[in-house]
């Protein structure tokens, strides 16, 4: 029996954006281990700085798709490297909410561009035009959404 086109095209483009995948995410790893922090750390310090106040535990574990059981471990580390501190919830008492400090402000900046320098790695051998396509379809396929 013949393989079917489609299914081999789609296995091809699959096992790409895995080996890509697998590219990006060890060198995050090679970039931030000099700075001491996963990249796991790194991405609840980001999700931290884009929230609007705050978040709660629960929340940044929804955002971050994780149980708050992580979370928790997470802020553990950061908390204790001076990076993010655990402040009262003014609404409710009982909850606690999540602040960048200084330094994880800091932090933050340089991961960015240790984040940028790892892309820029990446995607080296594309044109300007071929980076905006390509950010393009990647949308499209994060929202799930279909070209008309």
């Amino acid at each position: 029996m013949a393989a079917h086109p489609d299914r081999d095209s789609a296995d091809d483009l699959a096992d790409q954006l895995l080996l890509l995948t697998r590219r990006l995410h060890h060198a995050h790893r090679h970039n931030f281990a000099p700075l001491g922090l996963t990249p796991a750390q790194g991405r609840l310090l980001g999700t931290v700085a884009r929230c609007p106040e705050p978040p709660r535990m629960a929340d940044l574990a929804e955002r971050l798709g994780v149980v708050p059981r992580q979370v928790t471990s997470l802020v553990d580390a950061l908390e204790e490297r001076g990076l993010v501190r655990r402040v009262p919830d003014p609404a409710n008492r009982r909850a606690t909410r999540i602040e960048l400090t200084d330094e994880g402000a800091r932090a933050l900046k340089t991961l960015r561009r240790v984040r940028r320098s790892a892309a820029e790695e990446l995607l080296e051998p594309l044109t300007a035009a071929q980076r905006e396509e390509l950010s393009r379809l990647l949308g499209l396929l994060d929202t799930g959404r279909r070209p008309r």
